[in-house]
C-alpha cells in the first residue's frame, strides 16, 4: 500500500441534496426549487452535484436536463442502476452538461443478492462490468457504486470494485447504505481496498455514509483519513432516513482539523449558512438549534465563564469564526429609516445576490416589516429574501380576515382570498380553534380539500414582536404538499403557509 502524503490533499465534495437529499419524507422540490439549489451549490463551490436520478421519472430527468444545461463549473451527476435503460436515460439528461458523470450502482451485500436481487456473485460482476463500460460509452467519467458495501464480504467488494476500475470505472463509492459501520470498521475497509485491489490507484475512491447511527460524518472522515479522495454529502445532512454525511459538518472538520487530516476542499466556506437557509426553505425541513455549524445555536454562548472568555478571546470557546460560515459578526442592522442600499448591503453579506427587482420587492416587505418590528435581525432580513426567492406562482393570494373569538365560544373566521381580480368572502364558525376556522375557511373558498398531516411554528428571531414562521404539510389525493408562511402574527403565518401548500396544489393541477 502506498503513504498518505502528510502534504494537503484536495478532497472532492460530491453533494447529493438534490438526489439523496430529496428522498428525505417530504422533501420533495419542483423544477424551479432544483435549479435554485443547483445555483447555489456551484456558488458554493462544490465539486460535484448529483442532479437526480433520471429514469425515477418524468420530472426527475427534466431536473437532470436542465440543471446539465444551465449550470457550469461542477460536475453535474446522474445516478442509474446497472441497467441498459437507467444508463440510456441518464446520458439523455446529462448529455448538456458541461461535465457529465454517470453515476452507477448494483447491490453487493449478501442480503441484497438473496433478497432483493436473486444473483449470483458472478451474475453480479458481469452486470456491474457491463453497465460501466456502456456508461463509459457515453462519458469518460462514470462512478460506480457496491450498493451496501459496507456489509458487503470484503474478498468479494475487492473483486468488484478490480473488476469495475478494470471496465473504465473513475470512481469507486463505498456506500455505507444503511448506516451499519462504525469509524474504525469504514476506515479499515478503505484501507483494505487500497492494500488489496491492484488498480485502486486508477479510481479515485468515494464514501457515501447514512447517518442511521449518528456517524455518518465521522465515518466519512474515517474514509478520508485513510486514503478516501471523494466524499458524498448533503446540506443540513438531509436524507433517507437519518439523513446523510452533512457537507457543512465535513467541510468545516476538515478546514479546522487540517493539522491532523492534512486534507481540504474547494468549498467557499462563507456560503455554507446561506445555502443551509436555502436548503431549509426550499425543503420545509427546519435544522435543529443545536446543530453543528449551522444551529441557532452554534455559536451562541449564555454561560457566564464562556461569555467572559469569548469577550476576552474568542479562541478560549469557539474553534472557528461565525464569519468562516456566512454568519455576521453583527447580528442587529437595520431598522425602519434604513434605505434600499443599506438593504442591499446586507443581504449580501448574508450570501444573497438580489436583482434590482428583487431587491425592490424585498424592500417593500422590509418597510411593512420595520412598522410592525423596532429592531430588524438578520434572520428577519433572510426570510424576507428566502420568501421573494421561493415565490409559488400563487393563484390565490390572501387579502384579509376577521376573526371573533371568546372562552367557551366557537371561533368565527371572516376570510377573503383574491384570485387575479375577483374576491372570495367566506364566514366560517370552525371547531377547534381560529387556525382551524383559517383553514376550514380557505379550503371553502379554493374547493382544495385537504389533510394536515404536519403544522410546525417556530419564532424566527427574538422578542415579543418576533417573526413567526409556520411550516404545514398537506396532503390531497395521495401526495404530499408543503406550505411556509412569515409573519409577526402566528394566525396570519399560519393562514399564509397553509395557501402557500393550496397554491402549491392548483399549480400541480393545472388550475389558472
Amino acid at each position: 500500500m502506498t503513504a498518505l502524503s502528510t502534504s494537503s490533499r484536495r478532497i472532492v465534495i460530491f453533494d447529493t441534496t438534490l438526489r439523496d437529499g430529496e428522498q428525505s419524507p417530504g422533501a420533495s422540490m419542483n423544477l424551479q426549487e432544483k435549479l435554485e439549489i443547483a445555483q447555489a451549490l456551484a456558488h458554493l463551490g462544490v465539486d460535484v452535484i448529483e442532479a437526480g436520478f433520471p429514469i425515477a421519472s418524468p420530472g426527475d430527468f427534466e431536473a437532470v436536463r436542465q440543471i446539465s444545461q444551465t449550470i457550469r463549473g461542477p460536475v453535474i451527476c446522474g445516478l442509474a442502476r446497472c441497467r441498459d435503460a437507467d444508463i440510456d436515460r441518464a446520458w439523455e439528461a446529462l448529455r448538456y452538461a458541461e461535465r457529465p458523470r454517470i453515476h452507477v450502482f448494483l447491490a453487493t451485500s449478501a442480503i441484497h443478492r438473496e433478497y432483493k436481487l436473486k444473483m449470483s456473485k458472478e451474475d453480479i460482476v458481469r452486470q456491474a462490468v457491463a453497465s460501466v463500460k456502456r456508461a463509459v460509452g457515453y462519458c469518460p467519467d462514470v462512478e460506480f457504486s457496491p450498493e451496501d458495501a459496507a456489509r458487503t464480504e470484503v474478498d468479494f467488494l475487492c473483486e468488484v470494485v478490480e473488476a469495475a476500475i478494470a471496465a473504465g470505472a473513475t470512481t469507486v463509492n463505498i456506500p455505507d447504505t444503511v448506516g451499519y459501520a462504525t469509524p474504525a470498521h469504514m476506515g479499515n475497509l478503505i484501507r483494505v481496498l487500497r492494500e488489496r485491489v491492484p488498480n485502486i490507484d486508477r479510481a479515485v475512491i468515494s464514501v457515501h455514509c447514512h447517518n442511521d447511527l449518528g456517524l455518518a460524518v465521522a465515518n466519512s472522515l474515517a474514509a478520508v483519513e485513510n486514503g478516501a479522495g471523494q466524499v458524498e454529502c448533503t446540506i443540513n445532512g438531509i436524507g433517507e432516513r437519518a439523513g446523510n454525511c452533512s457537507l457543512e459538518e465535513i467541510v468545516m472538520a476538515l478546514r479546522v482539523r487540517h493539522d491532523y487530516y492534512h486534507a481540504s476542499t474547494g468549498v467557499v466556506t462563507q456560503r455554507i449558512v446561506p445555502t443551509s437557509r436555502l436548503v431549509a426553505g426550499i425543503t420545509g425541513l427546519s435544522v435543529q438549534r443545536n446543530k453543528a455549524i449551522v444551529g441557532q445555536n452554534a455559536f451562541a454562548h449564555e454561560a457566564g465563564i464562556h461569555q467572559d472568555g469569548i469577550l476576552k478571546q474568542p479562541l478560549t470557546y469557539e474553534i472557528m469564526r461565525p464569519e468562516d460560515v456566512g454568519l455576521t459578526k453583527s447580528d442587529l442592522v437595520l431598522g425602519k429609516h434604513s434605505g434600499r442600499a443599506a438593504l442591499a448591503d446586507r443581504a449580501k453579506a448574508l450570501g444573497y445576490n438580489l436583482t434590482s427587482e428583487q431587491l425592490n420587492q424585498v424592500f417593500e416587505q422590509f418597510k411593512l416589516l420595520a412598522d410592525k418590528k423596532k429592531e430588524i435581525y438578520d434572520a428577519d432580513i433572510a426570510i424576507l429574501i428566502d420568501q421573494q426567492l421561493h415565490v409559488v406562482s400563487e393563484l390565490f393570494h390572501l387579502d384579509r380576515y376577521e376573526l371573533s373569538l371568546a372562552t367557551g365560544k366557537t371561533p368565527e373566521v371572516k376570510l377573503t382570498l383574491r384570485r387575479g381580480e375577483e374576491k372570495l368572502t367566506t364566514q366560517v364558525a370552525a371547531g377547534d380553534g381560529p387556525i382551524d376556522a383559517i383553514f376550514l375557511a380557505i379550503e371553502q373558498l379554493t374547493g382544495i380539500s385537504t389533510t394536515c398531516n404536519d403544522f410546525r411554528v417556530h419564532s424566527v428571531t427574538v422578542g415579543k414582536d418576533a417573526l413567526g414562521e409556520v411550516v404545514v404539510q398537506l396532503e390531497h389525493r395521495g401526495q404530499l404538499y408543503r406550505g411556509r408562511g412569515v409573519s409577526t402574527d402566528s394566525v396570519e403565518a399560519a393562514a399564509k403557509a397553509f395557501l402557500s401548500a393550496i397554491n402549491r396544489i392548483a399549480a400541480a393541477k393545472g388550475l389558472s
